[in-house]
């Protein structure tokens, strides 16, 4: 099974959420859709612009926990580096 670690943002340069799951095809539409109140409806956060995939659900908590220390800079570094344009990636893992 995979795990992933995943950012959102609701535009370019704009909030920040970083999450993980065991099926982000599902989570991403739960945020898309806004099912479920908290930080990412309340702010409009529904972009999937980056992700890394794990095979273990303990490495990708570790890894989602060292991101959640990360400063902002350091993120949109990481986002920029695989998605300068901050493409939403979801259309593209959703079909």
């Amino acid at each position: 099974m995979a795990f992933y670690v995943y950012l959102l943002a609701s535009k370019k340069n704009g909030t920040l959420y970083l999450g993980v799951t065991n099926d982000i095809v599902r989570r991403g539409f739960e945020h898309r859709a806004k099912v479920i109140d908290g930080f990412t409806k309340r702010y409009g956060v529904d972009k999937l612009v980056w992700f890394e995939v794990y095979d273990d659900a303990i490495t990708a908590i570790t890894r989602e926990k060292e991101l959640k220390k990360w400063r902002r800079a350091w993120k949109i570094r990481l986002i920029e580096e695989s998605n300068p344009e901050w493409i939403d990636l979801y259309s593209g893992i959703s079909s």
